[in-house]
């Protein structure tokens, strides 16, 4: 038992010190990316104590976060300078096909609202 403790200590040094090196904007998407997905977890709690009376806000509210999340995790994947597939994409591109996307799915959660 105490391998697998000082095996894990180690896997998550070595994890750190790797993501030490990683981009600021990068690191700022992943916090967003964070955010949406303890946002979600968080209307998914609320709903389970107090009760899904509105499913529609609830699955609204849900797929808002999780959506956000994926086209979050989508643009820093195109925005990564390690990446070799997009590196003929500019950041600027990137973001606005993230900010579209984001509009788009927004206006389908306000459809589904009702």
């Amino acid at each position: 038992m105490p391998r697998a403790t000082s095996d894990a200590k180690l896997l998550i040094q070595s994890l750190g010190k790797a993501y030490a090196a990683t981009p600021t904007n990068l690191k700022i998407i992943d916090l967003y990316v964070v955010f949406a997905v303890a946002t979600a977890l968080i209307q998914v709690v609320y709903m389970g104590i107090v009760g899904s009376f509105p499913f529609n806000s609830f699955l609204s509210g849900v797929l808002s976060c999780i959506g956000t999340a994926v086209l979050a995790v989508c643009l820093r994947i195109q925005v990564n300078k390690d990446n070799k597939e997009f590196k003929d994409l500019p950041p600027e591109r990137a973001f606005a096909d993230f900010v579209l996307c984001n509009l788009v799915l927004h206006l389908v959660i306000m459809n589904f609202l009702g």
